[in-house]
């Protein structure tokens, strides 16, 4: 009697044991992409640089099947498209750089790496995380930083440059930008911690984090890090009359030229000068820069802005691309990438690579070219009549609109003359 016990309850344990079983193989053949398929709506991301979190948000739409992201940088938003998902895979590329994310999908997050696919081992952790807004939960912001504050900056060898610091909170965020001699640092925004700010830009590119102290009303000690490897410190003082150098002397052409020439090939491998049929007679822009560089995107679009509502007048204008590698056909893959997805309805031509070294010497007749991106403006005759190192993008407000009306009134006048 007690052997049938036993035998009794083992074959219960038995039949729990196979029911147990068969329900956790029933629950791993459920479809995983119903489980752990991209979310959409708003994320936060997270990249790790020098030690440092860089966080940023963006937001994931679905649309019959298709996906799309808008990274959400300050007040600007990017869209980036042509997502790949394989299985609990993520892949995409960052906008119209060549740089990319890979991750791996988990319920409400994402594992993975930045990588920038130009340069050898410059790969850095990636996460994010689903339902997050704003670079960090509770984010406070404090008028104490708002003004105009002249800077300086201090490299690791001792190395100084000056920019201005324009800072103003707006609600729960503090915003803001530095300009330099060579343009801005784009749109910037963060929070405050009472006597300390924290300011971060992350546009595919770009990977900044500032941190500063108030050590009274009108001096911030800080720190700046910017991608994988630099570091500097800066020390501002408050000056709402602040300046930089005039834009449109640092560039010049040396004693005695007067024109710019060049052949150069475009994205069909023809070789083109100022020469051509094309842009005789022709009042031309030069715009020397490069799809890598965030300021020569917003460049770009404003150019490109401009160019549709004036083309009729007689002006073209000339992309100079100075690209990553000296490669051909992977400049010309670049500029078609940025062409494409900024719909830029102007020419461009493959120049050089980028660097300044690079670009002073295709173009010997300048002193030299300290900034992507630099603009040159040729008037009908042929000769230049200026030409404008860097730019200060919409990040910078009133600075940029200022830019703007005084772009607008050169070019009216310069085309009325003609």
């Amino acid at each position: 009697m007690q052997k049938i016990k036993i035998h009794a309850i083992k074959h219960i344990i038995k039949k729990g044991l196979i029911a147990f079983c068969m329900m956790m193989i029933l629950s791993s053949c459920e479809d995983p992409k119903q489980e752990l398929g991209l979310k959409s709506g708003m994320w936060r991301g997270e990249i790790t640089a020098q030690g440092n979190k860089i966080p940023f948000n963006f937001e994931v739409m679905k649309n019959e099947g298709t996906y799309k992201i808008q990274l959400i940088n300050g007040s600007e938003r990017l869209d980036i498209e042509g997502l790949n998902i394989l299985g609990d895979s993520l892949f995409f590329d960052m906008h119209i750089f060549d740089i990319s994310i890979k991750a791996k999908i988990y319920k409400d997050s994402l594992t993975g790496s930045y990588a920038k696919n130009y340069a050898k081992g410059y790969i850095l952790p990636f996460k994010a995380f689903y339902g997050k807004e704003g670079r960090i939960d509770n984010a406070k912001s404090s008028a104490i930083f708002d003004g105009t504050w002249e800077t300086t900056f201090t490299d690791k060898d001792g190395g100084k440059n000056s920019a201005i610091g324009i800072f103003k909170s707006e609600g729960n965020t503090l915003r803001g930008t530095f300009l330099s001699k060579t343009g801005d640092y784009r749109y910037l925004d963060g929070y405050t911690v009472k006597d300390t700010m924290y300011l971060y830009t992350f546009d595919g590119n770009h990977i900044y984090k500032f941190r500063a102290v108030k050590e009274n009303d009108s001096i911030l000690k800080g720190e700046y890090w910017s991608g994988k490897t630099s570091y500097k410190t800066f020390v501002s003082v408050k000056n709402d009359t602040a300046s930089l150098p005039d834009a449109n002397s640092l560039t010049y052409l040396k004693e005695g030229f007067e024109t710019i020439e060049f052949s150069f090939p475009d994205l069909n491998g023809q070789m083109t000068s100022l020469d051509d049929e094309k842009y005789k007679d022709k009042i031309v822009i030069l715009q020397i820069f490069g799809t890598w560089c965030p300021n020569c995107m917003d460049e770009t679009r404003f150019l490109s802005e401009w160019y549709n509502k004036n083309k009729s007048k007689g002006v073209e204008i000339i992309g100079l691309a100075y690209e990553i590698k000296p490669d051909f056909e992977y400049a010309r893959d670049r500029v078609l990438t940025m062409k494409q997805k900024l719909n830029v309805p102007y020419d461009f031509l493959i120049a050089g690579t980028s660097s300044t070294k690079s670009a002073s010497e295709s173009l010997p007749m300048l002193n030299k070219v300290i900034s992507f991106p630099t603009s040159i403006i040729i008037d009908r005759q042929g000769k230049v009549r200026r030409i404008h190192t860097g730019f200060s993008g919409p990040a910078t407000g009133v600075y940029y609109e200022e830019f703007v009306d005084d772009f607008n009134q050169f070019m009216k006048e310069l085309i009325e003359e003609s």
